[in-house]
């Protein structure tokens, strides 16, 4: 298979009237997308874009980001998604690493790129939106739509996100066209029967910045020719009530969504029409998916995947049935392993969940390892984390997820906790490094640990212990105005606590499991 975009292609060719993209009064069918999708790529060509050349996509969920998205690959360039939530602090890095010569972002987001634009490579900035002093405006970006897509290969990146490591640096990860097809192919098998079908419709409110929302939620309906619906933020009463008027099939979300859902109280909508409810991101709660599924006709399936794998590698599959508090049972062409910390495989319970508080966790769990057509080629430029990260045994090459787990005989994982020390709130990745960091730039900060703390709603919330430089008179409110200035919203402490020392290690090391201890 070459450029995955054939997928949309093909799409094109079976289904040319059917709806492709709603959003609100905007509806374009296959046909009209594929046109879009082309002029993109042309206008891209025209601005020196070739292949291999970085197209950063600085946008919401919008169907701009579906068009630029497409359009890059068919163009043979590779899409660099940025959070919008983030600010210039952030997306510096992002954009210099990555060498992104275009950026398509949201007019209100503008400003930071030009903050940023003569620390990187990027020469031309393509706005939605709303226009801007040195922008282009996306619909005069656009060229012709009859652009012959660029051919690439396999192995040929298509795809740069980003994603956080206990250094708190952003990597580049690379994921090739097939890394994405064949995990689209798989997402499209998650929905029971025949899979997600052209009559299907998707809602979109996982974020196209990343790698669930791009491939489980965006592609797998677009290869499968039904219709995506892309929702820019997360507004409970306007998902159910899309949910309800547009006849959703089929919905992706993270715990915190169902949470939501279900502490609306919206018992009185009718969501019939949801033949399947996936959920990802973060273990779901036992509690809240009962919630959920008193109130609706409906049933919530669990999967597990990472950044690097495309994302998905387990689901409890509505077809091979589920067990609540499983990550599920591997997807086809995907393996995994249990192993010890000298690749030894661990040998599987009879039957899970067991009962962690009456279990000794050490005899039965590892760490996670997967290999398979989705996982990543590496990350750019990180030689020393690609050698951490991969291990080739059995002449496969598998990747470190940095998640302790077990697994039983029936086929079902089952992930108990994290060896990385990433704080997953909302679905939404926090690696406490770079927000310690931040921290530790203010003049008040002389010591500064972040953790994350329970939280019912979220799964997670960020917590900072700071330990104040004598003689200053920070607030917490302060400091967690001075963390939301320079970081999105969702990585700054909801909580600032003041502490004489932080407890450490002979060695120095932060022994954060107190820290956890004392705020519970």
């Amino acid at each position: 298979m070459a450029n995955i975009t054939g997928e949309v292609a093909a799409t094109v060719e079976a289904h040319p009237e059917r709806l492709a993209v709603a959003y609100d009064d905007h509806e374009v069918d296959y046909q009209t997308l594929w046109g879009q999708v082309g002029a993109f790529a042309s206008g891209l060509a025209e601005a020196g874009v070739g292949p291999d050349d970085r197209v950063a996509l600085y946008l919401p969920n919008l169907p701009q980001f579906v068009v630029g998205f497409h359009g890059t690959l068919r163009a043979g360039g590779a899409v660099v998604p940025m959070n919008p939530q983030y600010k210039a602090r952030e997306i510096e890095h992002l954009l210099s690493d990555s060498e992104a010569t275009v950026v398509v972002a949201l007019a209100d987001l503008v400003p930071f790129v030009e903050e940023v634009q003569d620390d990187t490579h990027v020469e031309t900035i393509v706005t939605v939106g709303g226009e801007t002093e040195t922008g282009v405006d996306f619909e005069s970006f656009l060229g012709d739509p009859n652009f012959e897509t660029v051919a690439r290969d396999d192995d040929d990146v298509a795809c740069q996100p980003y994603t956080s490591g206990t250094t708190g640096q952003p990597k580049g990860v690379l994921l090739s066209h097939e890394n994405l097809r064949s995990n689209a192919a798989v997402a499209q098998t998650l929905a029971p029967g025949e899979g997600i079908r052209p009559d299907d419709r998707m809602l979109g409110v996982l974020p196209l910045f990343h790698i669930y929302g791009m491939t489980v939620t965006m592609n797998s309906v677009l290869f499968a020719g039904g219709t995506y619906m892309p929702l820019p933020s997360w507004d409970v009463q306007q998902a159910v009530d899309v949910i309800e008027s547009a006849g959703v099939s089929v919905f992706h979300g993270v715990p915190a969504m169902y949470n939501d859902i279900v502490g609306n109280d919206a018992g009185e909508a009718d969501l019939s029409g949801l033949r399947l409810c996936g959920v990802g991101g973060s273990g779901i709660p036992e509690e809240v998916l009962r919630g959920f599924e008193e109130l609706y006709d409906a049933e919530i399936y669990e999967g597990y995947g990472l950044t690097e794998t495309s994302p998905v590698t387990h689901f409890n599959t509505p077809d091979a049935g589920r067990r609540v508090g499983s990550i599920g049972k591997l997807l086809p062409d995907i393996d995994a392993r249990v192993v010890d910390d000298g690749f030894e495989p661990v040998a599987p319970v009879e039957t899970g969940p067991v009962e962690e508080d009456e279990t000794d966790l050490d005899e039965i769990t590892g760490e996670l390892v997967v290999t398979g057509p989705n996982v990543c080629l590496g990350y750019h430029d990180r030689p020393g984390a690609n050698e951490a990260s991969f291990t080739d045994h059995d002449g496969r090459r598998w990747f470190h997820t940095g998640d302790i787990a077990y697994h039983d005989e029936d086929g079902f994982f089952y992930v108990v906790d994290r060896e990385k020390h990433v704080i997953v709130t909302g679905g939404y990745n926090v690696y406490p490094r770079e927000v310690e960091e931040l921290l530790f730039e203010h003049d008040a900060v002389a010591d500064a640990a972040v953790v994350g703390v329970s939280d019912d709603r979220r799964g997670e919330t960020v917590q900072a212990f700071v330990v104040p430089t004598a003689g200053t008179e920070a607030t917490p409110e302060e400091l967690k105005q001075y963390c939301l200035d320079s970081l999105a919203e969702y990585k700054h402490p909801r909580e600032v606590s003041f502490v004489e020392e932080l407890p450490r290690t002979t060695t120095g090391k932060v022994q954060k499991f107190e820290l956890v201890g004392e705020s519970a």
